[in-house]
């Protein structure tokens, strides 16, 4: 749907939030996205609201996502986004000593609040009609309605009003991540991890997509 635009998402992952970033299923959906030239970002790994973490557990919530994108794909994210949007002066400390840059939206198509894919539409419509020069527009994967409903709609308005979409890094003018090379061994660890994400989480991760106007 993306390649139909020309259009280039960036991904928020979580570690453990709708299984495990380890499965196989996973790992797959991982490789296609990154093949595909799209942006893939942390999200932390258990979706834990950061406001409510300690710096080091924060801290370990970001290395273990980076942990598995490195073993994955062979890259450490640039950029995180903070669960529920929420955060604090500390937290943001805490990114920066990770070296990564914290992305929030403005614009949510609200799938994660219980919307119609008829109300997330009417919002878009709204979004495109005061035309904005740039979008960071909140959308989640986990959502069939958001995919098969939303996104196409969202898309082909966006389009029309003259946007193009490009990733959050490329929206920025910033590298999308902090090192890049080969996917690495796993050790042992990653198979406690799998093996303790068997029980699904209620809360979905998300991709975030910016579209910038044409000049």
């Amino acid at each position: 749907m993306l390649a139909e635009y020309g259009a280039k998402g960036t991904f928020f992952v979580n570690g453990n939030n709708y299984g495990c970033i380890y499965s196989e299923d996973n790992e797959a959906r991982l490789k296609n996205a990154y093949g595909a030239g799209h942006q893939i970002a942390s999200h932390t790994w258990a979706h834990l609201d950061w406001a409510t973490l300690s710096n080091d557990q924060l801290l370990s919530q970001m290395t273990m996502t980076d942990d598995a994108l490195i073993k994955i794909l062979g890259v450490k994210p640039a950029f995180v986004r903070p669960p529920y949007g929420s955060y604090t002066a500390a937290s943001l400390d805490v990114a920066g000593e990770n070296g990564q840059s914290v992305v929030t939206w403005d614009f949510d198509s609200r799938d994660s609040d219980g919307a119609t894919a008829d109300q997330s539409d009417a919002l878009y419509q709204n979004l495109v009609n005061s035309h904005p020069s740039s979008i960071l527009t909140l959308n989640h994967e986990t959502y069939a309605s958001t995919v098969n409903e939303v996104l196409p709609f969202a898309l082909q308005v966006l389009v029309q009003a003259g946007y193009r979409f490009v990733t959050v890094a490329e929206c920025l003018g910033m590298d999308p991540y902090l090192s890049v090379g080969a996917p690495q061994a796993r050790d042992v660890s990653y198979l406690d991890l799998l093996i303790a994400a068997q029980v699904p989480r209620p809360t979905p991760h998300a991709s975030a997509q910016p579209a910038k106007i044409n000049s």
